[in-house]
């Protein structure tokens, strides 16, 4: 990371502006190089100060932020943090961000949050720090589709051949973004995704990509039969295992019983590992903590796949780091690269066994 991160910061808003240049003034690692009122004035600004991070309003006159967002991966692909009073976690303008883009989001400071305004302040440069992190090559405008499988009972009558257990924290929405909707819809396996937020925020989540891909979407839930052709996602927040009775699959979800404890992903890795075995694929993501390191390692005792994010394009680089020390994932890519890989993997061994 460069010593002086360079930002501009894009708000309609003088005083907003104002208040943003202000949370910067103490952190002596960053330096606002300039301001702009709206997308087209930022796009203008860009070249020519070549800023390392923006901020970005949503709502704003002549160019709204998500138009501008979009220009920018483009035309001038950089990190950008979303700061506005609409992007908060759970809302669509939010997912929409990450879909076009953006590394990352925060509500604007205001007095109306459950946390002091200093501790709002403290989060806003510890945001726009951790995204001068992300490397360049990761940060994209992301096409997704909508229209799902028409086959839909043809995905059914297909056998699950793999299921891929993904674990994801701090960072992790944008990174699924780049993923889900890229996987294969006819694929013979299912996908397991344990995210670390809060259960209300999963399920938004799970909506807006089933809205978004061809792959089908869910919530899980406890008890549900485990589908090829389908993800399951499941708050960290819960404990989520997989279990098999005469080739079928299912999943039993219970509470965590230390909340305050990550350890969902290394439970549903274990469980994979033991039922799947060298059918198993294990993904860890972006993330604080070391949730999903001792899961991979059994996974790959098992003789499944582990794949890890390659930590340059996490927003939180902490959990790849973790599991490529502990176990020595043979594929560590780019979240860009992630979906193509699972795709490969399973395509090849179905038509080995053709």
């Amino acid at each position: 990371m460069k010593d002086t991160i360079k930002l501009l910061i894009v708000d309609d808003s003088k005083l907003m502006r104002r208040v943003i240049t202000k949370i910067f003034d103490s952190a002596d690692h960053i330096q606002v190089v300039g301001k702009a009122t709206n997308g087209k004035e930022a796009l203008e600004l860009i070249p020519r100060l070549n800023p390392d991070v923006v901020t970005l309003d949503i709502n704003m006159p002549v160019m709204d932020g998500l138009t501008a967002l979009k220009h920018i991966m483009i035309r001038y692909p950089r990190p950008v943090v979303m700061l506005s009073t609409l992007t908060k976690e759970g809302a669509t303008e939010t997912f929409d961000a990450l879909k076009y883009g953006a590394v990352d989001f925060i509500h604007k400071p205001s007095n109306t949050q459950p946390v002091s305004l200093e501790e709002q302040c403290q989060m806003v440069v510890r945001q726009v720090t951790l995204a001068a992190g992300v490397e360049i090559g990761s940060i994209r405008y992301l096409r997704t589709k909508s229209a799902k499988f028409q086959d839909a009972g043809g995905a059914k009558e297909t056998k699950c051949d793999y299921i891929c257990a993904v674990g994801a924290s701090e960072g992790g929405y944008g990174t699924l973004l780049k993923i889900i909707p890229q996987l294969a819809p006819d694929l013979p396996a299912a996908v397991l995704v344990v995210l670390y937020e809060a259960s209300r925020h999963v399920e938004a989540f799970a909506r807006y990509l089933d809205d978004n891909c061809i792959f089908r979407v869910r919530r899980a839930t406890d008890g549900e039969s485990v589908e090829p052709g389908c993800c399951y996602l499941v708050s960290g927040k819960q404990y989520v295992t997989l279990h098999s009775f005469y080739g079928e699959y299912s999943l039993a979800i219970n509470a965590a019983p230390f909340t305050t404890q990550k350890g969902g992903i290394n439970m549903l890795m274990f469980s994979l590992a033991e039922i799947m075995k060298e059918h198993s694929v294990g993904v860890v993501l972006s993330g604080s903590g070391e949730d999903g390191a001792e899961g991979l390692e059994e996974i790959l005792r098992m003789k499944g796949t582990a794949i890890v994010q390659e930590p340059r394009s996490c927003l939180y680089k902490e959990m790849a780091i973790s599991a490529i020390d502990r176990c020595s994932p043979d594929i560590v890519i780019p979240d860009t690269e992630i979906a193509a890989k699972i795709n490969q993997l399973v395509k090849r061994d179905e038509m080995s066994n053709a």
